[in-house]
């Protein structure tokens, strides 16, 4: 038992459910937002249980609302049989009119692109961080592949002295 909470779980301390490492690669992400997520259930509980798949997703912006599209929630084998639970359903992100309308104009008149960044629990309700950002050409993945393996090699080289 917890001496602190007084319950039977010990908090650890990820409240990360999933992240996009693949945004992190193809995009330059200039400003992040967190944005609500509309979830069922099922959902939730998936989620409890890490079960998502968050790499080929990407956020529409339609109609002054926002969706999230091709994130992948997997359902638990113990789901009820009196629903019928579909793991690829279009997801809406619930945020503020201003932010919408801000996103809304980035994407229209500078060619932003907006993508999930990750995805976590924030006071028992699951929060999607977003960021508004600009696609990497090839030699911008190469200088950052690059630097990321002389950083390792630095690290080795000091560990090992």
């Amino acid at each position: 038992m917890n001496k602190k909470t007084g319950k039977g779980k010990k908090k650890d301390g990820s409240n990360t459910i999933a992240r996009n490492k693949r945004a992190r690669f193809e995009y330059h992400i200039e400003e992040r937002i967190e944005a609500g997520l509309s979830l069922e259930g099922w959902e939730v509980k998936s989620l409890r249980d890490s079960r998502v798949q968050f790499a080929d997703s990407y956020v529409l912006l339609k109609d002054n609302e926002a969706f999230l599209f091709g994130c992948r929630i997997d359902p638990l084998p113990t789901a009820s049989t009196h629903i019928n639970p579909d793991p690829t359903r279009t997801r809406r992100l619930l945020m503020h009119r201003r932010e919408i309308d801000r996103l809304t104009g980035l994407v229209d008149r500078k060619g932003f692109t907006v993508v999930p960044i990750s995805m976590y629990w924030s006071r028992g309700k699951v929060k999607v961080e977003i960021g508004t950002a600009k696609g990497k050409k090839a030699h911008d993945k190469r200088a950052d592949e690059k630097d990321r393996d002389w950083t390792r090699q630095k690290a080795r080289i000091m560990k090992h002295g």
